[in-house]
C-alpha cells in the first residue's frame, strides 16, 4: 500500500511538471511563431467527472472535448476500481 507522504509528493511533482510544460511550451511557441497568424486553442475544466470546456474555435473545442472525455472515462474507471479493490 501506498502511504500518504508518497502521494502527496507525486501530486506536487505532477503540479511542477505540468507548470514546467507550459513554460517551455508557451516559450517554443512565443520564439517559433512569432508574427504567423492567428493563434487557436481550448481549454477544459474538470470538476469531478463534469468536464466544462472553452474553445476559440470548432476544431479546438473538439480536440479539448475529446481529450476532456478520456480524462474523465478514466477518472470514472480509476474510481470505481478504486472502490472494488478496497471492499
Amino acid at each position: 500500500m501506498i502511504d500518504s507522504a508518497a502521494l502527496y509528493a507525486l501530486g506536487i511533482s505532477l503540479i511542477f511538471v505540468g507548470v514546467l510544460v507550459i513554460v517551455v511550451v508557451v516559450t517554443l511557441l512565443s520564439v517559433s511563431g512569432a508574427g504567423k497568424g492567428r493563434v487557436k486553442g481550448g481549454v477544459a475544466i474538470i470538476i469531478g467527472p463534469v468536464p466544462i470546456i472553452f474553445g476559440t474555435d470548432k476544431k479546438a473545442l473538439k480536440t479539448v472535448l475529446l481529450f476532456s472525455l478520456v480524462i474523465t472515462v478514466m477518472l470514472v474507471i480509476v474510481m470505481v476500481l478504486y472502490c472494488l479493490l478496497l471492499r
